[in-house]
């Protein structure tokens, strides 16, 4: 099974090749479970999770430094001062 941390050090290319890869895994494990031959079950579940975590990273947006702009204080109006308040 593989680790996310091993999937996120993968380039896109590469994700792309393990989940076309990982597919044809699947549909083996699928043909060898029809006919009988299927030894390990469990294996079913590491690639369809494998698959998911592989396709979520694609779809990832890349977790750029982005340097945002500070914030600007809201220019306040003019307080009116006590003499001002009591003329109008």
């Amino acid at each position: 099974m593989m680790k996310i941390a091993e999937l996120r050090a993968k380039t896109k290319e590469e994700l792309k090749d393990l989940v076309l890869s990982l597919k044809k895994e699947q549909f083996n494990l699928r043909m060898q479970a029809s006919t009988g031959a299927l030894e390990n079950k469990g294996r079913f579940k590491e690639v369809r999770r494998t698959i998911a975590r592989a396709k979520t990273l694609l779809i990832e947006e890349p977790k750029a430094v982005k340097a945002k702009a500070p914030k600007k204080a809201k220019e306040a109006a003019p307080k009116k001062t006590a003499a001002k308040a009591k003329k109008g």
